[in-house]
């Protein structure tokens, strides 16, 4: 089918920048079930509740803004998990941040998005009944921060440290829901988490879909900017970690 996909001259790929597959599909489904709830009956835990109402962009709820890595995968997750949230609010966008983009020199880490240009649905995710993913790709997916594939003389630190910057100087949101990968998550809460924490994300991977919320300090040290997650804030909303 790689064949196939060249010859065809279509901006996909099964193993560069690998896209969704229909168990992934599956699995957002359920995430997207669970955005659907009622926080008011789906926990009675008030953190629980407030965060719910924050991902839903419920009336009342403080402002939230959904960002993404350019990779395929994690932009048709956020998409399709939100989209009810996406289809209530059609001038709200998806910002696509370059310094999410998985690390690891995989192929299926390697953006096959050229700059600044609409991520093109796959041939699975067009073959998707339950989300119109052409229609949120064309119209509420921000790509003007991208600048293609990750540059090769970067890295995951380099990365993740330039997305804490990003999150403190350039989104006008305390709430940002990311939309990212499971090997970058680990590496962000074993360099942000205290050394001596033993949070099990420091060692295990976020489950596919799953989503955990926490909150991100700053501070300067000697005019150099410092990074931390409050462990206490460590909230794991939906899945867990294998």
């Amino acid at each position: 089918y790689e064949f196939y996909l060249l010859l065809a001259g279509k901006i996909d790929s099964w193993f560069y920048d690998s896209p969704l597959s229909t168990l992934g599909l599956d699995q957002v489904q359920s995430l997207a079930s669970y955005l659907k709830q009622d926080p008011l009956k789906a926990t009675t835990d008030d953190h629980e509740r407030r965060l719910l109402h924050i991902l839903r962009a419920d009336p009342g709820a403080p402002p939230s803004i959904l960002v993404s890595s350019a990779l395929r995968r994690a932009v048709s997750t956020v998409a399709a998990s939100f989209q009810d949230r996406l289809i209530k609010n059609p001038s709200e966008k998806i910002l696509i941040v370059p310094s999410l983009q998985e690390i690891s020199r995989n192929p299926d880490t390697l953006s096959i998005t050229p700059p600044q240009t609409n991520v093109a649905p796959s041939w699975i995710d067009q073959s998707y009944t339950k989300c119109d993913f052409k229609a949120i790709f064309a119209r509420q997916v921000e790509m003007k921060y991208h600048n293609g594939n990750k540059p090769i003389d970067t890295n995951g630190y380099k990365r993740m440290s330039e997305f804490c910057r990003v999150a403190f100087a350039d989104i006008d949101h305390e709430n940002i829901i990311v939309g990212g990968h499971s090997i970058y998550f680990r590496s962000f809460f074993r360099t942000f988490l205290p050394s001596d924490s033993d949070f099990v994300g420091k060692k295990k991977k976020v489950v596919n879909c799953g989503a955990v919320a926490f909150d991100l300090w700053k501070t300067v040290v000697d005019g150099e900017e410092r990074f931390m997650i409050d462990e206490k804030s460590v909230k794991i909303v939906y899945g867990g970690f294998k």
